[in-house]
């Protein structure tokens, strides 16, 4: 195996690990979402930001040793950043 190789099966490693985690992610916000009809729950909105703040350092530091590239890195974010708004929004509304 040659050293690009080596490379890019890490780089495929580390995009798939990020991809997961996102995963897991929006599965608590599907879950919310879900939810929210019924109930409003502060601690789990605290869960979420906790969990968006760490995978956003997980992703710069994927981005800045080189095993994701950033426009790979700022997409995976902004697809979660944009649910998660819309989770807020739909809890806003609720609560008015």
């Amino acid at each position: 195996m040659t050293s690009s190789d080596l490379q890019e099966q890490l780089n495929h490693k580390a995009l798939n690990l990020l991809k997961e985690d996102a995963d897991k992610i929006e599965k608590l916000i599907a879950v919310q979402m879900e939810n929210l009809a019924t109930r409003y729950c502060p601690l789990y909105e605290e869960v979420l930001d906790t969990q968006m703040y760490g995978f956003s350092r997980q992703v710069d530091y994927a981005v800045r040793i080189g095993l994701v590239q950033e426009p790979v890195g700022k997409e995976i974010l902004s697809r979660l950043e944009r649910n998660l708004a819309a989770l807020y929004e739909a809890m806003n509304n609720k609560q008015q």
